[in-house]
């Protein structure tokens, strides 16, 4: 019978040393930002779409110019062929077709060239959002903050975790206030 009370002893006190008090265990706080909604609502993420969508344009409407005069000559080109003859008809084909190429090229080239910039600045974008992210994760006492949206690294969180809106506004008030002050110096000169 001694056997059993000391062993009984023995599992007591382990089982009082396992529970620790509630205080005692901190709590670890987390929260998630939904990244899709993130890019879609933040102001600079917004201006530089903006930015490369008129760049897009004003660079398309001047290929656009070249590609209908293109159009235009490649029209009159049947009419004309019948009457200049088959030599000219040949020759100027020959010609056409290799304004087309160009013309494809440039299309291609003004497509990649967008493309490169716009991705430099949207990966510096991202790069600055996600040292803001940890700042404020820090500032907050976050130990963990997730992200969900296109590249989703969370299955599932309760709403209550989600600190998008919060994210927004404050990255949208830091990308305000350099505006802000740079308007102020310029108003005071």
């Amino acid at each position: 019978m001694t056997k059993i009370a000391i062993v009984l002893f023995a599992l007591s006190i382990s089982l009082v040393s396992c529970n620790k008090p509630a205080e005692a265990v901190k709590e670890v706080k987390t929260a998630y930002v939904d990244t899709s909604e993130l890019m879609k609502e933040y102001t600079e993420a917004k201006d530089l779409e903006a930015k490369y969508k008129t760049k897009a344009e004003e660079k398309g409407r001047q290929l656009e110019a070249e590609i209908n005069r293109f159009k235009q000559e490649a029209a009159n080109f049947q009419s004309q062929a019948q009457a200049n003859g088959q030599t000219w008809a040949q020759q100027k084909g020959a010609e056409l077709q290799k304004r087309e190429q160009q013309l494809g090229y440039a299309q291609q080239s003004l497509s990649q060239e967008l493309q490169q910039e716009s991705g430099k600045e949207m990966d510096s974008l991202v790069s600055g959002v996600k040292k803001f992210i940890k700042a404020y994760g820090k500032e907050k006492g976050y130990a963990y903050i997730y992200g969900t949206g296109d590249a989703a690294s969370i299955l599932y969180a309760e709403d209550k975790f989600d600190i998008t809106k919060e994210i927004i506004k404050a990255l949208n008030d830091k990308y305000k206030a350099p505006a802000k002050t740079e308007e102020k110096a310029e108003v005071k000169k």
